[in-house]
């Protein structure tokens, strides 16, 4: 059986630079031997978190939405790639309410001391971060780092590497540095490599 790894794609331009570097990396990934899900986070019906813990006591959320499809996924993938745009500085709205809604798994880990992932799996999954932004600031992707970071702890999936490209604004489309598109191939094909190669 190949390895699944899950790839959320946080921007709402399913053609745009971002979405454009997740297909490399699910490419590379692929050739590596394994298989990709891909999620188009934006396109999911799913509320933010409400804070009504009953995930407090309970292995899920007591909302009913596409986030009941997205649970099991998070379960049993082997690793995760995640692929956004920098919005107002941090994580864009839909993709930050998917990893806010992600309290069943904190609360399992962290409360209950009954992780939702087994062991086994803790130690090989791993998270590859991509990650655009229009602007060119020394700080610009301190607020995706630290909101992926946390997410990739409370979901046993540590953040492994990271592929973050600024400047968007004046670079405008990709296409035109196939330099960064080969490097997005290249790390997903080392994310997917490190996962055949255990198996």
């Amino acid at each position: 059986m190949k390895p699944k790894i899950l790839a959320l794609l946080g921007s709402s331009l399913p053609e745009g630079n971002t979405a454009k570097l997740l297909k490399q990396a699910i490419k590379g990934a692929e050739k590596a031997g394994c298989e990709v899900t891909l999620i188009d986070v934006p396109s999911l019906e799913l509320s933010s978190c409400r804070q009504l813990y009953y995930c407090k006591q309970q292995s899920s959320c007591i909302m009913e939405d596409d986030m009941n499809s997205v649970y099991p996924l998070l379960k049993t993938m082997d690793s995760l790639i995640i692929a956004t745009p920098v919005m107002t500085m941090g994580v864009p709205g839909h993709l930050k309410s998917l990893m806010d809604r992600c309290q069943v798994f904190y609360y399992a880990k962290y409360e209950r001391k009954e992780s939702l992932i087994p062991k086994e799996k803790k130690k090989t999954r791993k998270t590859l971060l991509l990650s655009i932004s229009g602007m060119n600031l020394p700080d610009i992707f301190d607020g995706i780092k630290n909101s992926t970071i946390a997410f990739c702890d409370i979901i046993d999936c540590k953040l492994a590497d990271e592929l973050l490209i600024r400047d968007m604004d004046n670079k405008v489309d990709l296409d035109r540095y196939p330099d960064l598109m080969k490097e997005a191939f290249d790390k997903g094909f080392v994310l997917g490599s490190a996962l055949t190669n255990q198996s």
